[in-house]
């Protein structure tokens, strides 16, 4: 059964959205690994404060099936999906990793290029997934992470109990 690991964010009621995303992904796939939640500001348009964190857990659902519960669990919280890739988020969720698969067709897209692009995800994929290997690199993702080139990119820890 394969691992996967999803991205979570909101920046409109934050912190409402972050607690129903990881209640409705525990009711679907049972016990999550849960990264520390990290406050960091909007990247490529002014906004509120981000929240962000990455949840893990197996699941033996093709990745396509994952990715529509998790457009439904955007949807219940508001999220419209536009043509507008940087604007406020009530829920972002989208999917780095399942397993070892290289798949960046439509519906699928593993892993995420954002992995090795934004603090905000690279950083909680390390804390609970250190050890592991990108797919297509082979690297570590904690050996990725101390050697993440900011580019100043700010994030700190947020004390959320989820």
């Amino acid at each position: 059964m394969p691992r996967v690991y999803i991205s979570i964010g909101s920046n409109v009621e934050r912190e409402q959205n972050i607690r129903g995303a990881v209640d409705k992904l525990r009711a679907q796939f049972g016990e999550l690994t849960v990264s520390p939640v990290y406050e960091s500001e909007a990247v490529g348009f002014v906004g509120n404060n981000f929240l962000n964190l990455v949840v893990g857990f197996e699941s033996d659902l093709p990745l396509a099936e994952i990715t529509k519960l998790l457009r439904a669990i955007e949807r219940k919280h508001g999220r419209v999906r536009g043509d507008q890739k940087f604007s406020d988020r009530t829920l972002d969720l989208d999917p780095l990793l399942y397993g070892d698969l290289i798949d960046h067709y439509p519906p699928n897209n593993v892993p995420r290029h954002e992995i090795g692009q934004y603090a905000f995800v690279l950083r909680p994929l390390s804390d609970i997934a250190g050890e592991a290997r990108h797919p297509v690199t082979g690297e570590r993702f904690a050996n990725m992470w101390s050697g993440f080139e900011a580019n100043g990119q700010r994030l700190w820890e947020f004390d959320l109990e989820l």
